[in-house]
């Protein structure tokens, strides 16, 4: 005989782990408890030592499904326990640090419930269990518990409190638990009157209200109406995707011109008939998390199979597919029988609608029938967006069935603690460090919107008291203007010389190293940053960046040739504008005109105020230099004639770009094999100077001037859109990977990390990861965060740790020269060029 205590650390409360270790408990005949507490589980065991060998073999491989184990630690106990048999004890709390579960998918026993009319959860909306439903969108305090939760309105009704009770049911402790007697319910109101009255109080009353409701629901919209549905964590507002008039008209309402929606059916074969879905794919669609996923649109489906509105994706041969993932979402698909758009609930510009009077305020003028419920959302959670690509699901957008689980931190960050990072100021998101475990908070979306700002710090005092972190040091970009910077500053008691100020694509590439595991220990990398704009150490704008880095700190060995930006914000409102700075780098005007006049666009240019831009940059007024590498994909956007005059959203028109790219031709481009080849990226190396010292060291360039020749005399030879996409996509990827293999001549690396919003284009990672490879690098990149902004925070995280350990042994770069913001540039940023401009972003779906 022998005693033992067991730690449990994970995500492992609220996922029916007690349960399962009472059960595995009872079958190794053990005597002891099990109890939540704030540092995971912990578990007393008192038996044989092969019995509880035993159980302690079966403990991961039989828990929970939403269970997540990080760790199992085991002590032999001295002392007398004299159990005479096993118990799950009440919760109890001590400082310390676990898991929050994830909002979970419904799981097939409870849907089955639902669809059963035999069962008493038969038509409840609301059905789940200890392994789905709501959890994040729930919770407002730890232990996770049902009087820390929206359900502590709701008392359990005599059959779910027996439920609750049972250590051998599914729902032991399963906090949301309810049914038509006890728990929440549905509200339909059209124009502003309440639907669907019911008087009856047993549970066939509540099954034929249900009814009626979702009959009143389906009808609306084979009526072609909007229907504003509450879920999880928030109003969706959903139409007949087949329906072009009503897929119109909720853009129009909602003043959602172009971005893609996202689309939900009942079940993945429907899914099947629109788009071309691989193993990968369909895992994700059916899993725990239930996102949405990019996949790749069908040319042609079967005669019988209804045609979704063009309107749903313009532009775009990628549909956002997902599959129900509350009982409600699936009774109404299930009914309704053909795929619904299902886009956010909120007013153009605002945060997702989560509360009932806000909705029926708001959303009154956008749906025609709105779908309530009395389940209280305690916090926002949009859809998350993955794409799969070069076999891997890469997260686009990190927020329901994934936030907040926690990304454990490399080799060296072990005792690290106490960190807050703020992350970026688009597509925002914040994180938080302790105990070696970064905590990435769910996607926000864009600050400047006031809502959208106090969502944020709603989260984060949220967060701060799940987690019961009070942070001793900060990290921050380093743009002055950021709204997030400014609450940085605000930090009780903490002291200037714990802020640390990160620089954008340095943070990009630390988000990547992190989730990759790369030690703190670790050879320096060389990071590949292509996205929009951050602000450089320099005060001046960067986007096409290459940087031996480590954790602490940087070294910038090549960058893309700077090209204006002739009206700064106005330059990524129209793409135009990035086209005539670009042909500028690559030749005179004049030449241009001569040679290139018979174009259309040529003709396009001596409409627009060209001697308005020729005397912005000639004073330089106005007009701030960019390595972006978003701004060359909208200026060859432009050029092929995708939204020269405006975009809608931020990326539209490079988004639009990658769409045409031939995947058969790019192939035989990157091979060399093909008629038309890659366009030509020029790589200018800095002369040699013996006196020149790290500080005044010139930069390696990547030039795209020597492309413009090759792409406007295809123009002019009436060649494809197609083709010149497909050339431009090729030399870039060579241009590129060019650059690394120059860059390898001069210093020692054998690692490539690529990060930044560019690579959510899949033809330019996926190309780059290939090319790289054969040339002998070991190439990273994204899978668990975004590559966006989205991933900024873990970044600065990673940085801060770093550079709060002491007597570490690292690998050291020379530092950078010292951070010299430039005020005129910091003003520039803040006044014309606004990170915040409301309606540009790179989603690749609407939320």
């Amino acid at each position: 005989m022998e005693n033992q205590e067991i730690r449990v650390k994970g995500t492992v409360q609220g996922v029916g782990f007690r349960p399962a270790v009472y059960r595995l408990a009872l079958e190794c005949q053990l005597h002891g408890e099990v109890s939540n507490d704030t540092d995971g589980v912990l578990i007393r065991l008192s038996g044989m030592q092969n019995d509880i060998s035993e159980f302690l073999q079966r403990l991961e491989a039989e828990a929970p499904p939403l269970a997540k184990i990080d760790s199992i630690s085991t002590e032999t106990v001295s002392e007398a326990w004299e159990y005479e048999d096993f118990r799950i004890t009440q919760s109890t709390h001590t400082q310390g640090r676990t898991e929050v579960v994830a909002d979970a998918a419904t799981c097939k026993s409870c849907l089955a419930e639902t669809m059963d009319p035999a069962e008493r959860r038969y038509r409840y909306p609301f059905t789940n269990c200890t392994h789905c439903g709501p959890r994040l969108s729930i919770i407002e305090g730890i232990p996770y518990d049902r009087e820390r939760t929206t359900m502590k309105a709701f008392t359990m009704c005599p059959a779910c409190q027996k439920e609750y009770d049972d250590p051998l049911d599914r729902r032991f402790h399963a906090q949301p638990i309810a049914c038509h007697v006890c728990g929440p319910q549905l509200f339909l109101h059209e124009t502003g009157q309440l639907l669907v009255h019911c008087s009856s109080t047993d549970i066939d009353g509540y099954q034929d209200r249900i009814a009626q409701q979702l009959q009143h629901i389906d009808q609306a919209l084979k009526d072609g109406k909007i229907v504003a549905i509450k879920g999880l964590g928030g109003f969706h507002l959903c139409c007949d995707a087949t329906s072009h008039d009503a897929v119109q008209a909720l853009r129009q309402r909602k003043q959602r011109y172009a971005k893609p929606f996202a689309v939900m059916t009942h079940e993945l074969a429907c899914i099947q008939q629109y788009c071309a879905v691989d193993q990968l794919e369909a895992e994700l669609l059916q899993s725990v998390a239930a996102p949405i996923v990019l996949l790749e649109a069908r040319q042609i489906t079967d005669a019988d199979v209804p045609a979704l509105s063009a309107d749903i994706a313009p532009g775009s041969h990628l549909l956002g597919f997902m599959l129900p993932y509350t009982p409600l979402h699936h009774m109404v698909c299930q009914q309704f029988g053909r795929p619904l758009v299902m886009t956010s609930g909120n007013v153009s510009g605002e945060p997702q609608i989560i509360d009932n009077e806000q909705a029926l305020e708001k959303l009154a003028g956008i749906a025609d029938l709105i779908v309530c419920h009395n389940r209280d959302i305690a916090n926002r959670i949009d859809d998350t967006v993955v794409r799969c690509v070069a076999g891997k699901a890469r997260i686009l957008r990190r927020a329901r069935g994934y936030a907040p689980r926690s990304i454990p931190l490399p080799a060296g960050f072990e005792k690290v603690d106490g960190i807050l990072a703020y992350g970026a100021e688009l597509k925002s998101t914040f994180c938080l460090v302790k105990q070696g475990t970064a905590i990435l908070s769910q996607h926000q979306g864009d600050l400047e919107d006031i809502s959208t700002l106090d969502d944020y710090e709603h989260n984060l005092a949220l967060y701060q008291r799940l987690f019961e972190m009070m942070p001793v040091q900060v990290a921050q970009d380093m743009h002055p203007e950021y709204v997030c910077n400014k609450l940085a500053h605000d930090v009780p008691d903490l002291l200037p010389s714990v802020v640390s100020t990160v620089q954008h694509h340095h943070a990009h590439i630390a988000s990547a190293m992190a989730e990759n595991q790369i030690a703190l220990s670790h050879p320096p990398v060389l990071g590949i940053a292509l996205d929009g704009l951050g602000l450089g150490d320099d005060g001046q704008f960067w986007g096409g960046e290459f940087l031996l880095t480590n954790y602490r700190n940087f070294q910038r060995l090549a960058r893309f040739k700077p090209v204006a930006m002739p009206g700064a914000a106005q330059a990524i409102r129209q793409p135009w504008r990035n086209t005539y700075a670009h042909i500028l780098n690559g030749m005179q005007w004049d030449t241009f005109i001569q040679q290139f006049s018979d174009t259309d666009l040529a003709k396009f240019f001596s409409q627009q105020p060209i001697t308005i831009l020729e005397n912005m940059l000639a004073s330089g007024m106005n007009c701030p230099l960019a390595s972006s590498t978003g701004r060359l994909f909208d200026a060859v956007a432009a050029a092929v004639g995708l939204h020269r005059q405006q975009v809608q959203f931020e990326g539209q028109a490079a988004m639009e770009l990658e769409m045409l790219v031939d995947k058969n031709l790019l192939a035989d481009c990157l091979a060399g094999k093909a008629t038309y080849p890659a366009y030509d990226f020029c790589i200018e190396k800095p002369a040699s100077s013996p006196a020149s010292t790290e500080a005044t060291q010139k930069l390696f360039e990547l030039n795209a001037a020597s492309m413009w020749p090759q792409l406007l005399g295809d123009l002019q030879q009436g060649l494809s859109a197609s083709l010149i996409a497909t050339r431009f996509h090729a030399g870039l990827i060579k241009g590129i990977t060019a650059m690394v293999c120059a860059l390898r001549e001069q210093h020692v690396f054998k690692d490539v990390v690529l990060s930044g919003g560019c690579m959510q284009n899949a033809i330019l990672l996926a190309g780059l990861e290939m090319s790289l490879r054969e040339q002998q690098f070991n190439c990273l990149s994204h899978t668990l965060v975004p590559s966006n902004d989205g991933g900024i925070a873990l970044g600065q995280a990673a940085i801060a740790a770093a550079r709060s350990l002491e007597l570490v042994t690292v690998s050291t770069i020379p530092t950078v020269a010292t951070v010299r913001t430039a005020q005129t540039t910091a003003r520039l940023m803040a006044e014309d060029y606004s990170f915040r401009q409301k309606n540009f972003t790179q989603h690749a779906i609407s939320p």
